[in-house]
């Protein structure tokens, strides 16, 4: 099995989920992990993700959430309003702006949970690295003889914003918002509508 960092911290993005949700969104759902978990939940999911193939991906797992072909920089989102919006390292792959679209989709007393990536720079994103780094070792060793995945999911590496930078845009575009770092290069964006 292959360490998967954004499944290390599903625990804490579904603490995020408002006490009484009943709707909930996955954007970049990928082949629909995140999204199978909400169901599970009891809440109506659905994902939605720009690659076709991913989507596919997700369907054919099934597991109770809808999925959409559907790409959120075009600012296109269903008309419904959702309890919770998460975003699993895939905001990074588009103008962080996008999180005004987001936003516009909560529900009064939703929450959007982002868990991004920013790039090594500083001596402190070193020292959060640190962890990721021995279990990227790891996992190598482990995994030499593992069969490629099934779908190809792309890559941005570096993500285009700083932590810093981050934390200045989200003051900017979701005021309120908390921003949390987290190890293996991830942070916890949280705006409650």
């Amino acid at each position: 099995m292959v360490f998967n960092f954004n499944d290390h911290y599903h625990p804490l993005l579904l603490s995020q989920v408002p006490d009484g949700a009943r709707t909930a969104l996955d954007v970049g759902c990928g082949t629909g992990r995140f999204a199978r978990l909400l169901a599970q939940r009891g809440l109506d999911a659905e994902g939605v993700d720009p690659n076709a193939d991913v989507i596919e991906a997700a369907r054919t797992a099934g597991g109770g959430p809808r999925y959409r072909h559907v790409d959120v920089r075009d600012g296109q989102l269903p008309d419904a309003h959702y309890d919770f919006i998460s975003c699993i390292a895939s905001l990074h792959h588009m103008p962080f702006e996008t999180v005004l679209t987001l936003r516009k989709a909560l529900a009064p007393g939703g929450v959007l949970a982002v868990l991004g990536l920013y790039p090594v720079r500083t001596a402190a994103d070193f020292v959060w690295a640190l962890p990721a780094r021995s279990l990227l070792k790891a996992d190598r060793l482990l995994s030499r003889h593992r069969p490629p995945p099934s779908v190809d999911i792309p890559l941005v590496w570096p993500p285009p914003l700083t932590y810093a930078e981050t934390r200045v845009e989200a003051a900017r575009l979701l005021p309120g918002s908390t921003l949390r770092r987290l190890l293996f290069w991830r942070y916890l964006l949280v705006y409650r509508a």
